[in-house]
């Protein structure tokens, strides 16, 4: 086992699953004390079982558009596992649908979720690392952050929403040495994620599925989808080496971003 993280706590959103549930258990392998967090109640048994293997793990069910309940968890994770070194807002939602169909609910929800939740996360997070005068902070915003994606409006909105949030942070907590970065991945294969985006564009574009998917494969020059691997170990080197990045929206996605 890499023990670079022992002492250190990390905590990540959305990660009863998935994306999160990957970085859980990179984290674990590095020696860290892993916070887990999700509103998915699985999360506190996915903790058990890395617990079980012999990590340091807990598991917490939270809604983190509930400000005054994520604001109060930070605190409990401090009081449980020690000051928050690391933060990976992992968590957020997809929404794939024409911009007609796009109502007030839809746009704040995906507002609330991918924007509003990361910043009171942040929130949470920073009143520890302000303590240890140094702290690793890494959004997801996305590809369609950037560039943004047809048939995702709402979404492509929240995700650059988190950049200029990301940028914003850096500046604001670096007399804390407080590094705030996001990553921006492409199609991220084997997350769920793809299939339900890859179902909606079959509806609304009228092609298959394996059209849908050798449709977007040709758009990326290294001609694969982003692997969840991928973000892990970039994930890994912000956190553990990347103590002069701050303020960066960096692109996962073989090629197909490049600014």
């Amino acid at each position: 086992m890499n023990n670079s993280l022992e002492g250190k706590v990390c905590v990540v959103t959305g990660s009863a699953r998935s994306i999160g549930l990957g970085v859980a258990k990179r984290y674990a392998q590095l020696g860290a004390t892993v916070g887990m967090i999700d509103i998915n109640k699985d999360v506190t048994a996915e903790a058990y079982k890395l617990k079980a293997a012999g990590s340091d793990a807990k598991g917490y069910v939270l809604d983190i558009t509930d400000r005054d309940a994520v604001l109060n968890c930070f605190k409990e994770i401090e009081k449980d596992l020690g000051p928050v070194f690391a933060l990976v807002n992992n968590a957020g939602i997809v929404d794939t649908r024409p911009m007609e169909d796009v109502t007030p609910d839809i746009m704040d929800k995906v507002m609330r979720v991918n924007v509003h939740g990361t910043l009171y996360c942040c929130q949470g997070a920073a009143a520890s690392m302000k303590q240890l005068k140094d702290g690793r902070i890494i959004n997801f915003s996305s590809k369609s952050g950037k560039t943004g994606s047809a048939l995702m409006s709402a979404y492509s909105a929240s995700k650059g929403a988190v950049i200029a949030l990301t940028h914003s942070l850096a500046f604001e907590l670096a007399p804390h040495n407080i590094k705030v970065n996001c990553l921006c991945p492409g199609i991220t294969d084997a997350t769920g994620v793809w299939e339900s985006v890859s179902a909606g564009y079959v509806e609304t574009m009228n092609l298959s599925q394996e059209e849908i998917i050798r449709k977007f494969t040709a758009k990326i020059p290294l001609s694969r989808l982003t692997a969840i691997e991928d973000l892990l170990d970039f994930i890994e080197f912000l956190t553990v080496s990347g103590g002069y990045c701050t303020g960066q929206a960096f692109n996962v996605t073989g090629g197909r971003e490049v600014h």
